[in-house]
């Protein structure tokens, strides 16, 4: 099995934004931001972050295999606490840094927190490096006005092919899929992508843009 083949098995795909931006994020690359963010708030040591679909919102526009539909979501997050911080601050001060991280750094549509203390630490453990994400090559560029539009806008780091082609069209439904440089918001990349993409097809009617990854 290829790592594309991997990926697209064991991840799934967040909507981002609202449903009429036609945006979808690799839930890895949510999560990595989210433990980042939770890394931070003193006191803190996070555990696996898990999210779930809090409210649907319709969409004229098709869900990716391996998506969850558009409208907002609900995460939930065990932590351990470490003395010397109240309970209900540390709790409080977790949840704005998480809401903030998913609606500041990425656009996700955060409706709801989950705050589970699953443990008392005598003290904070030593800072484990976080794990790199699988090595993966980057695909050949399509050979296409659309893709070429895609690529010259900030922000964009490169096509990709982890949830298949880099550009797919079927009929009059284009998806591009492509990674986000790493300090950009990715909500404000698709946005920008997606009106490039329908100034370069406009025979487009209905355009898809998925995240797969924060370089």
């Amino acid at each position: 099995m290829t790592t594309a083949e991997v990926w697209r098995t064991t991840d799934r795909l967040l909507p981002l934004g609202e449903a009429a931006d036609g945006a979808w994020i690799a839930e890895w690359a949510v999560r990595d931001l989210l433990l980042t963010v939770a890394a931070g708030v003193r006191g803190v040591v996070p555990g696996r972050p898990r999210f779930r679909l809090a409210r649907a919102a319709g969409t004229p526009l098709p869900v990716p295999p391996g998506g969850l539909p558009p409208g907002a979501l609900e995460v939930s997050l065990d932590f351990a606490a470490v003395p010397g911080r109240p309970l209900p601050v540390l709790a409080e001060r977790l949840r704005d840094a998480l809401l903030e991280g998913a609606e500041g750094a990425l656009g996700l549509p955060l409706e709801a927190v989950n705050l589970r203390v699953t443990e008392l630490l005598d003290a904070a453990p030593d800072p484990t490096p976080p794990v790199p994400p699988p090595g993966r090559t980057t695909p050949p560029v399509p050979d296409s006005p659309a893709a070429l539009a895609a690529l010259a806008v900030p922000g964009v780091a490169a096509l990709t092919d982890v949830y298949g082609a880099p550009l797919q069209r079927d009929g009059g439904r284009l998806r591009v899929e492509l990674a986000v440089t790493g300090g950009r918001r990715p909500l404000d990349v698709v946005r920008t992508v997606r009106t490039a993409l329908t100034a370069a097809a406009p025979e487009a009617t209905a355009v898809t843009v998925l995240v797969s990854e924060l370089r």
